[in-house]
């Protein structure tokens, strides 16, 4: 059984999503705050202490026509500043949709009251991560 971290990346919010590839099923855990798309690297490390995963997956923006976007290009460098920092192997997911997805989950679920940035985040961060198990068993 593999443990996976999900993350969805952003300039101001960092979900965080654990998952296990046996389920092929997720659960949010937190949101970090950043600043200007950098996460306080020592609470990263801690979780990834506390959890020990397998590896990561960072999800990726991208445009709905499927080119890059600037943010696409900070993903990219914040996947690569994880496998840099902390030696784990990361992957990268599509992430087109899943903010609205996750918007329309928790407002359905816990009505306007629930849709908190960093629940909002940790949210995305799981169909991130699920919707890349959904791309591992095609």
């Amino acid at each position: 059984m593999a443990t996976i971290i999900g993350f969805d990346f952003g300039t101001s919010s960092i979900g965080v999503a654990i998952g296990q590839d046996i389920t092929k099923t997720a659960r949010p855990l937190q949101a970090f705050k950043a600043r200007d798309g950098v996460p306080d690297w020592q609470k990263i490390d801690h979780m990834l202490k506390e959890w020990q995963p397998d590896y990561l997956v960072v999800g990726l923006p991208l445009n709905m026509d499927g080119t890059e976007q600037p943010l696409t290009i900070r993903a990219r460098k914040f996947a690569a500043r994880l496998h840099g920092r902390f030696g784990y192997q990361v992957h990268l997911q599509d992430e087109r949709l899943t903010t609205v997805e996750a918007k329309s989950y928790i407002f359905e679920t816990s009505g306007y009251r629930g849709l908190q940035k960093g629940r909002v985040d940790a949210a995305s961060a799981v169909i991130i991560l699920e919707s890349w198990f959904d791309q591992l068993a095609e």
